[in-house]
């Protein structure tokens, strides 16, 4: 099992700008697949984004293309947020896989082995 542990979170203005960090504590080699997910109370958790590591192809939820940008370094997965609205809050998590999905299935949540325990992201206005 993946140990992830997310940072980052926290309250920001409606337009501002945030980035999460995800630390998976070994090599990314051996996790084909991290993405980020959100959930706001009362919905279910959408996927935000995703990375397959290898490739470094991605893929993003259409409330967020365009505004969002996952990266990954090693051991470190960035969810950079700009022009971020009310919507977006929620409580974001990371989660990883060692089965390198693509399409569709890259922000399914059935599709990943291992969940963060999330951090919080507050919209002001």
């Amino acid at each position: 099992q993946v140990q992830l542990v997310e940072s980052g979170g926290g309250s920001v203005q409606t337009g501002g700008s945030l980035r999460l960090s995800c630390t998976v504590p070994r090599s990314t080699f051996a996790v084909a697949r991290i993405a980020w997910f959100r959930q706001a109370p009362g919905k279910e958790r959408e996927g935000v984004a995703a990375i397959v590591t290898g490739p470094r192809i991605v893929y993003y939820g259409d409330a967020v293309q365009g505004r969002f940008t996952i990266s990954v370094d090693n051991a470190k997965c960035d969810l950079q947020m700009n022009g971020l609205k009310p919507e977006d809050a929620a409580m974001y998590y990371c989660a990883a896989s060692r089965n390198p999905e693509y399409g569709s299935s890259a922000l399914r949540t059935s599709t990943y082995e291992d969940f963060g325990q999330g951090t919080q992201l507050t919209i002001s206005s």
